[in-house]
């Protein structure tokens, strides 16, 4: 940061706390990605809005500005959103919400962003599964307001990622009381490549039966907390799809504010995004970049894919 003018707004300490994880590659990026935010703005110096946004960009992906939503699609996808983010905020130990969005980034329509206060070394049971209750928010909140008949194929990664959390528990990790603390999981490969004669060659068919019952327990109940927690909150639900329809992107203080049933404040950068950009003669100077995207393993998000929504 040594090698870029910094405006008066930054500070390295939030900055900081707002990247767990990133290495020392991850945060020259970082900075890099906000001092061309700065130039192409013709800004003389980087403010915390510049670092927002690459941060942004590192950890969700590329704006697909040219990809056209209709007004239909962005709705549902603004009620998908909201509902991974209210479960979030609802379930304990779950990592915080940082920032929800519907602007299309790479594959995703929308994006759900949870950011860890502290590097995480181990996940306790109701950690993973607040996990598995999140993920399923966005497809129930789809049921409730279209109905069962309208739920779309956006989901289809966050069924995917539940159900190996859950499965994981039981298999991996011994964290279903009936099976106990057993090892159960072979080799992926033979099991799901096509490779081997069965499931695995040192379990019975009564084994496999218990497995896929208690697979089922930890994702049905999950699935059926998630729905009550957004039945109990359908009105925070319609709050927050108005609010990503008139904002796009929210943070967390305006998630806040929506939990609270509170009015939702402007964005933080609301002032820059709308201030016209008068050019500057001692503007950044762009650095050579080629923009290259790094993602960290302590940021998680809950998308709904792009790819899946066109089947």
């Amino acid at each position: 940061m040594r090698k870029v003018p910094l405006g008066d707004n930054v500070d390295a300490a939030v900055i900081a706390r707002g990247t767990p994880g990133f290495s020392g590659a991850d945060l020259a990026n970082l900075v890099n990605e906000a001092a061309l935010y700065a130039a192409r703005g013709n800004k003389r110096v980087v403010n915390m809005a510049e670092f927002d946004a690459a941060k942004d960009k590192i950890m969700m992906g590329a704006e697909r500005k040219t990809m056209v939503m209709s007004e239909q699609e962005k709705e549902m996808t603004a009620y998908h959103e909201a509902g991974h983010a209210i479960v979030g905020r609802m379930v304990p130990e779950h990592d915080p919400v940082y920032k929800v969005s519907i602007i299309p980034r790479g594959r995703a329509l929308g994006v759900t962003m949870y950011l860890p206060e502290q590097d995480r070394v181990s996940h306790s049971k109701e950690l993973l599964e607040s996990m598995i209750s999140s993920l399923y928010g966005g497809r129930i909140a789809e049921a409730l307001i279209y109905g069962a008949d309208k739920v779309t194929t956006g989901a289809s990664n966050d069924i995917e990622r539940a159900t190996d959390i859950a499965r994981k528990m039981v298999t991996h990790w011994g964290l279903s009381e009936k099976l106990g603390p057993l090892l159960y999981a072979e080799d992926q490969n033979e099991m799901y490549m096509g490779g081997g004669g069965s499931r695995a060659s040192n379990m019975s068919d009564d084994t496999a039966k218990v497995i896929d019952a208690e697979v089922r327990l930890f994702s049905d109940r999950n699935y059926e907390r998630a729905e009550k927690i957004l039945k109990e909150n359908i009105d925070i639900l319609h709050s927050m799809k108005d609010a990503l329809m008139k904002y796009e992107t929210i943070d967390a203080k305006q998630i806040d504010d929506l939990m609270a049933r509170q009015p939702v404040r402007e964005p933080r950068d609301a002032h820059d995004r709308h201030e016209p950009k008068a050019p500057q003669t001692d503007s950044v100077k762009e650095p050579v970049s080629d923009e290259s995207q790094s993602t960290t393993e302590s940021s998680k998000k809950d998308e709904t894919n792009v790819d899946d929504k066109a089947e």
